[in-house]
Parts: structure tokens; C-alpha cells; sequence
């Protein structure tokens, strides 16, 4: 099966075999970066994102030996969440693609926050009235770029724009031309879909001018399309083949981690920082305001919370204190396959990895609100802005990198405090680019957490997860549930550490409301 993990950084696409396994030497990779902006914008270019998919896929393709083309039986896609695109009559875009990351919805976010009753949308959508998803993303398009709001025929994530650009929409007709099917998994994070009924928010929708028609349908679970001839053409070995609609990649990334149901909580850190919990049921019925609810699909709910800033600000911090970029960090190969502890004291990557890995908790004398590209778990303050507070003539940089990795722990801790409510007693399995890249930042967070988490090896975990759900849903295997994931490396904590880590926190929290209290 050839599976598409469309990143907010970079496009990757792999073939993997029946059991979930990747197939060596057909990775292939483009990396890429949303374009920002001093006012807060996060925009791709829409034509160039797709032309990347493409060109990604090529590569994939001309890497994969006959025999693995030959057994191909299905495409699987995951895709970043809550983007929005505009598609005109044609289906072309005729916006970029607004990403996550975008606040400059922020005063919008806010009017809709006074005209309705944030509690009730939350409560039915799962959303909060934020500038990462749509409600408030469509209003400040239509106050503020009227020509894109006129142009646009439909609106669509950049997964349903991919759909509808690689398989024509799946069908003939005047519909089918501007429109593509989305998965309850990438609609559930738009803030518009009534997480209980699995159907678009009618009353909120028409709230922002709009109808459900000018929306996306929703595709049944084990729906499938296939390319159309321009791109079957291209692709020969993958005429005919199936193609899923793309699926959330956060929600890939917890099944491609084995963490799909309540005994684990998958916690990852790559561009940005989240903790979930996947179960199959209804959403609860009652959600911290701190929390998310989305799906998986319409049996199985995805409750969590997420951070804007994880390995993105390290990079920040690399790239404006002008230092190098730690080494790669394999777990399985540090420690060995199926190895049972990793000490800190063991982890050293050189440079700037072990400087920070060597440095005591909270030594630093600093405190970091890592708030760069806004908050939204836990507060969801629209106008929140980053702080490095405590700095002095003698401050290093590496412990500017172990505040800011610190602070990113103790904001996970609090949505921990809140997410365990519906997952009691799980254990936490962690994974992500930047644990990979620093895995001293896995033993702060155990630390942090006041419990111990497996540190994965799945370099791939969002495209692991398509590809399980895509067999699942072709009956090639019954639950995903059922499936392992590889086993990781477990990092203990320390009690004693931890309770130093409970005092910064604390001091942390106090900054926070400082900074909250003059928003």
C-alpha cells in the first residue's frame, strides 16, 4: 500500500506492506514550510502544495521495486488538520491554503466569542471559537479579503482539495468538478461538524453566511475513489487502485502508535506539541475547556489538547541564536531494539544536545512562555505572544533550549491533568521529529509528568496509521486495535526531580496569568 503523510513541513510518501511495516528504501521526502508573516500569517501557496504531493509520489513510485507497484492495493492519505482553502467553480483554489498556525482571525475569533455562546459550540463541535479553525478563518476572509470570499465556490481543507485534484472528485457531474468528499476525521477539526451527529453544524454554518452546500460531503468510512486519467496516466500502477480520502494526521499519528484506545495516551512533540486519547464510543459528555474533541471516524472519538509551539520553536531558537541543529537521534539503534531503560546520562548526540542533557531542572534561572505562534491549549488566549523572562549576562544558550523545553513540558502537564479524566491509569507513549532530534527533551517531559513514557521508534506514525485504517476498512485486518506498535524505550522519572519541576511550573503558571490578566 502506498501511504501520503502530507505534514505542515514536509510531504512524505512510503509504500508499507499487509502488517503495517514500512518497505525499505521507498521513503521518499520534501520538506517545506508554511510562509508567515509579521501580522501572524501561515499560508502555502496552493498550486505549489500540490505540485510537492506530485512530485513526492513520483519519487515513491520510481523507488519501489515491481513487485511491491504490482501488489499495490490502496492509497492512504493523511493530511495536517484544519487548513482552509477556497475552490472556485472549476475547482482550482482561488485562496492559499490557510494553515493552523494563522492568528490574524484573532478579532473575529473574539466578535464570534460575544455574539454566541462559546460553551454550547464547544460543547457541539468540539471547537473553541479560535483562530485555528474555520468559523473564525471565514469570517476574517470575509471581512478582509471580500474577493476570495466571492471567488470561492466551496471550501475545503487542503486534504479534500488534494482528493479533488488527483481523482476529479469522484464523479462526472457539475458537483463533482468543484467538490471532493473530506472523512469525518479531517471535518471534525474544522470547529463546523457536530462532533455527536456527524453532520456539518447547520445553525453555525449559516451563522457565517455560508450553506452546508458550499461545504464539503462527508464520505462514508470505507469510502474510496481512483484517479482520474490525467494523474492515472502519470501513475500507471496506480490506475484503478483505491484511494481513502485523507484522514487527520494527528488522529494517523495515535494509531500508527498502537494508542487506540484508552490504556494509552499518545503523546507527540514535532512541529508543534499534543497529547490524545483515541476510544471507540461517543464523545464525552462533558469536555474540559482546556480540551479538543474530534474523530477518528464515526465510531471512535479523539479527545486531546495541543500546544502551537513544540519543535518549531527550537528550531526558532536554532536559527536566531545561530547554533547547529542536534544530531538524529534513533532510539532503537541508541539502545537497542526492544531495550528496557534509557538513563539521561546515556543519551548524549554531542554539541548542543549535550550541553543542554547536562544541565540540573530549573537551574537556569529562566522562565519561558512558549507561546510564538499563539496559544491554544490550555487557555486558548487568541492574543497570546511568547516571553523568554530571567535572562542575564551569563545566560547560555543551551539553557535558553532547556527553558524552552521545560516550558513546553509544563503546558503538557496541564492538559495531562485534564486528558487522563477520560483515560485513567494509561500508560503515555511519546513520539515525534523533535524527541527524535532531542531525546533529552522525552526525559524532561517524564520527568515533568511524574510518570514514565515509552519513547517510540516509529519514524512514520501518521502514515503507519492510514495505512492500518485503510486495512482495516478493506478487511484486511479487523481492528487497528488489535495491532502492536514496535515496542520503544521506556524513560523512568524521578520523584525527586519531578517536584523540583512542580515548583517552576508553578512559577511558570504565575507569569502566565500575568500575561493573560494584560491581554
Amino acid at each position: 500500500m502506498l501511504a501520503l503523510d502530507v505534514g505542515s513541513s514536509s510531504v512524505r510518501a512510503a509504500f508499507f506492506d499487509s502488517r503495517g511495516d514500512e518497505v525499505a528504501g521507498t521513503r521518499a521526502r520534501v520538506v517545506r514550510d508554511f510562509h508567515t508573516t509579521a501580522d501572524g500569517g501561515s499560508e502555502l501557496d496552493a498550486e505549489r502544495a500540490l505540485a510537492e504531493v506530485a512530485s513526492v509520489i513520483d519519487d515513491a513510485l520510481a523507488r519501489a521495486p515491481e513487485r511491491v507497484l504490482s501488489r499495490t492495493v490502496a492509497v492512504a492519505v493523511a493530511c495536517f488538520w484544519h487548513s482552509l482553502v477556497g475552490a472556485g467553480p472549476d475547482g482550482r483554489a482561488v485562496t492559499p491554503v490557510y494553515g493552523w498556525a494563522d492568528t490574524r482571525a484573532a478579532r473575529q475569533a473574539e466578535t464570534l466569542r460575544r455574539e454566541l455562546d462559546e460553551r454550547d459550540v464547544h460543547a457541539r463541535t468540539g471547537c473553541r471559537l479560535h483562530p485555528s479553525y474555520w468559523p473564525a478563518k471565514l469570517r476574517w476572509i470575509r471581512d478582509e479579503r471580500p474577493r476570495e470570499w466571492r471567488a470561492a465556490a466551496r471550501w475545503m481543507s487542503f486534504g479534500e482539495l488534494l482528493t479533488l485534484r488527483l481523482c476529479g472528485g469522484g464523479g462526472d457531474d457539475a458537483e463533482a468538478a468543484v467538490s471532493a468528499p473530506a472523512s469525518v476525521s479531517m471535518a471534525s477539526g474544522t470547529g463546523l461538524l457536530d462532533q455527536h451527529n456527524c453532520a456539518w453544524d447547520a445553525a453555525l454554518v449559516e451563522r457565517l453566511g455560508l450553506t452546508t452546500g458550499q461545504l464539503p460531503s462527508l464520505a462514508r468510512d470505507s469510502q474510496t475513489l481512483t484517479l482520474a486519467d490525467n494523474y492515472a496516466s502519470r501513475w500507471p500502477s496506480l490506475r484503478g487502485v483505491p484511494f481513502f480520502p485523507a484522514i487527520a494526521d494527528g488522529a494517523a499519528n495515535s494509531v500508527g502508535e498502537g494508542c487506540a484506545t484508552r490504556a494509552r495516551v499518545a503523546l507527540m512533540v514535532g512541529t508543534s506539541a499534543a497529547m490524545r486519547v483515541v476510544y471507540e464510543g461517543e464523545p464525552p459528555p462533558e469536555l474540559h475547556e482546556s480540551l479538543w474533541c474530534y474523530r477518528l471516524d464515526r465510531q471512535r472519538v479523539i479527545v486531546g489538547g495541543a500546544l502551537s509551539d513544540g519543535g518549531a520553536l527550537f528550531d526558532w531558537l536554532r536559527d536566531t541564536l545561530k547554533f547547529s541543529p542536534p544530531d538524529e537521534f534513533s532510539p532503537s539503534h541508541e539502545a537497542g531494539a526492544g531495550a528496557a531503560t534509557l538513563g539521561v546520562k546515556e543519551v548524549g548526540a554531542g554539541g548542543l544536545e549535550a550541553e543542554v542533557a547536562r544541565l540540573e531542572p530549573d537551574a537556569h534561572g529562566l522562565t519561558v512562555l512558549p507561546f510564538w505562534s499563539g496559544e491554544r491549549s490550555t487557555g486558548w488566549h487568541v492574543r497570546a505572544r511568547g516571553a523568554i523572562l530571567g535572562l542575564g549576562a551569563h545566560t547560555r544558550p543551551a539553557e535558553i533550549v532547556r527553558a524552552a523545553q521545560e516550558s513546553v513540558a509544563y503546558r503538557l502537564a496541564h492538559i495531562s491533568d485534564a486528558l487522563l479524566r477520560h483515560a485513567p491509569g494509561a500508560s503515555l507513549r511519546a513520539s515525534g521529529g523533535a524527541l527524535r532530534r532531542s531525546p533529552s527533551w522525552a526525559h524532561i517531559i517524564a520527568e515533568v509528568l511524574g510518570q514514565p513514557l515509552v519513547l517510540s521508534p516509529v519514524e512514520e506514525a501518521s502514515s503507519r496509521g492510514a495505512v492500518l485504517l485503510a486495512l482495516e476498512a478493506l478487511g484486511k485486518i479487523k481492528d487497528v486495535a488489535d495491532v502492536s506498535a514496535p515496542p520503544g524505550v521506556t524513560i523512568e522519572h524521578d520523584p525527586v526531580l519531578h517536584a523540583v519541576y512542580q515548583r517552576a511550573s508553578e512559577r511558570q503558571q504565575k507569569f502566565y496569568d500575568l500575561l493573560i490578566r494584560e491581554l
